[in-house]
């Protein structure tokens, strides 16, 4: 079983910055994607961004350019920089992280309000 810790979200405003971390633990043999999906009210759960366990990113298109991700294998860690936050990055923020399925940590809040 593997275990999903998110950390990072609050309040910011329009313009802000704020990096989530996530850290997977628990039996794991080697972790494979590590991603951030967003669920804002009243909406789908959405990609942010993922990246591979060599490194490749993929951001989706609202983000492309001010949220970055990245990932330190050693510390089974995946991180997600936010950076220039608008009110439609509002959301709560998941982290995803394939192993031998997908797990899913509990969420993290992000609002974006003056």
């Amino acid at each position: 079983q593997v275990q999903l810790v998110e950390s990072g979200g609050g309040l910011v405003q329009p313009g802000g910055s704020l990096r989530l971390s996530c850290a997977a633990s628990g039996s794991m043999v080697s972790i494979n994607a590590m991603g951030w999906y967003r669920q804002a009210p009243g909406k789908q759960r959405e990609l942010v961004a993922d990246i591979t366990s060599g490194g490749n990113t993929n951001n989706a298109g609202s983000v492309k350019a001010r949220f970055t991700i990245s990932r330190d294998n050693a510390k089974k860690t995946v991180y997600l920089q936010m950076d220039s936050l608008n009110p439609e990055d509002t959301a709560d923020y998941y982290c995803n992280v394939q192993v031998d399925r997908d797990y899913w940590g509990r969420g993290t809040q992000v609002t974006v309000a003056p």
